[in-house]
């Protein structure tokens, strides 16, 4: 999932990602929606194919990318996990780290105040 956020992290190659979305495109095509080198273009569907974001089918003489959804699904989900409230939410998280602070201080009445940052 590095891989996937790392690749998000760029705004070009997230722009790519809306253009997979609405079509299957080849390179150039890709290309003519930026001013920027072909070889840039390829180094950005590189970045996003290792982190599997993306898909490529030869189709002649030409590569045909394809947005693949499912590490997003998956980054997606993630998110969603760590938003969730209730089981393994925020106050589960509190509870973990008022008890991992207390066993850490020499202090048992220190606690760390998680939402000031104090």
């Amino acid at each position: 999932m590095n891989e996937s956020f790392k690749a998000l992290a760029d705004p070009t190659r997230r722009q790519i990602l809306r253009l997979l979305r609405e079509k299957d495109r080849t390179a150039g095509e890709i290309a003519d929606f930026f001013n920027m080198s072909k070889p840039s273009i390829s180094h950005h569907l590189n970045a996003l194919k290792h982190a599997g974001l993306i898909q490529d089918e030869r189709k002649g003489q030409f590569i045909l990318y394809s947005l693949d959804s499912t590490v997003l699904e998956e980054v997606l989900g993630w998110f969603l996990e760590l938003t969730s409230r209730g089981k393994g939410g925020e106050d589960d998280t509190k509870a973990g780290l008022k008890s991992s602070s207390s066993k850490s201080n020499s202090n048992p009445g220190t606690i760390l105040n998680t939402e000031d940052g104090s």
